[in-house]
């Protein structure tokens, strides 16, 4: 028979084991935003390759490698920011 004191010790077993640590958002935060400064750096970087490879400066075959590894970190910032919206609306599709 489950009674209310067993159900309160469950609930309190199964949310320590859920509940996030202390310091994991001030980290998770701060590597997005690593991430968000690594992606700006890359886009800065085709901008100056690509001002370069038109004044003749750089060789066509250095501005497509640059492009294509551009190409490559928007594809991933895209993948994940897909995935981030898709997870808010499966939060918000969820019954309270």
């Amino acid at each position: 028979m489950i009674t209310g004191l067993n159900a309160a010790n469950a609930y309190s077993a199964a949310r320590s084991a859920v509940s996030p640590d202390a310091g994991s958002a001030p980290r998770m935060l701060e590597r997005v935003g690593q991430a968000a400064e690594d992606f700006a750096a890359q886009m800065a970087q085709v901008d100056a390759v690509s001002t370069r490879a038109m004044t003749g400066q750089l060789s066509t075959q250095e501005l497509v490698q640059t492009i294509a590894e551009a190409e490559l970190t928007l594809n991933t910032v895209v993948a994940i920011r897909d995935k981030v919206v898709e997870a808010y609306q499966d939060i918000l599709r969820m019954p309270v």
